[in-house]
């Protein structure tokens, strides 16, 4: 098994690797007005004002929900990113750089948003996506799990083969962290297997809310998850 099959994480040095809608105002100068005079300029520069303002609200309303919505529209048909094409892959990597824009959390390992057990719906990582195998001895599903008062993290893959491996976590910046693997679980064996020094990387979280997060790995990896578990511990 390459080391990295179970992870979301990408180590260094290791053998594998672990909408968009724009409401614009309309156009406002003073070609537009039939009347000039200084009175009606300085009315129709407060009405833009008004307008500007009215917009911004609703695009500041509507914006990550609408983004949110496209790209889960857009990942849905790819089988968690196995069968990606490079266009799908650029398509799904435009809109979340959109929606990383708008990120309500920006200091993510100070927000209880990212404590729980998280399952993978997308990634560009064809070592997690185990592409090189046969459908049928794929992992059906993955998750990470994080808490961040202890700094521990947890990557597991569903059938067939039921593989764990927990890491200890250590800050880089407020979205930021190092990942070192400590601990295996290979398949239904229960005995810890200590992780080799290799086992090593970073994980950078680029959007967060309640129910959505978008994270990108050291070796350029995107990684898409949504929250299934918040009250979920990882092993200390």
């Amino acid at each position: 098994m390459a080391l990295s099959s179970p992870f979301l994480f990408s180590p260094v040095n290791a053998t594998c690797s672990v909408p968009h809608f724009h409401f614009h105002a309309p156009s406002l100068s003073s070609s537009h007005f039939l009347v000039t005079p200084s009175s009606h300029v300085h009315v129709s520069h407060k009405w833009r004002a008004k307008v500007s303002f009215f917009t911004s609200f609703l695009k500041k309303g509507k914006d990550v929900k609408v983004i949110k919505e496209e790209l889960l529209e857009a990942i849905a048909p790819l089988d968690r990113g196995a069968d990606a094409t490079p266009q799908d892959q650029q398509t799904v990597d435009q809109i979340a750089r959109e929606l990383e824009a708008v990120s309500p959390i920006k200091e993510p390992l100070k927000s209880n948003l990212l404590d729980g057990k998280w399952e993978l719906i997308y990634t560009t990582s064809q070592s997690i996506l185990q592409t090189k195998r046969p459908k049928l001895l794929r992992s059906a599903t993955n998750y990470q799990a994080i808490n961040v008062d202890t700094l521990r993290a947890q990557n597991m893959e569903s059938w067939p083969f039921f593989n764990q491996v927990t890491a200890d976590l250590t800050p880089l910046s407020p979205r930021k962290v190092a990942v070192k693997f400590d601990t295996f679980k290979i398949g239904g064996i229960q005995i810890p297997i200590k992780a080799p020094g290799r086992a090593r990387g970073e994980l950078e979280i680029t959007y967060l809310d309640e129910e959505l997060r978008v994270s990108r790995g050291d070796k350029g990896n995107l990684f898409i998850l949504k929250m299934v578990d918040p009250s979920y511990r990882v092993p200390v």
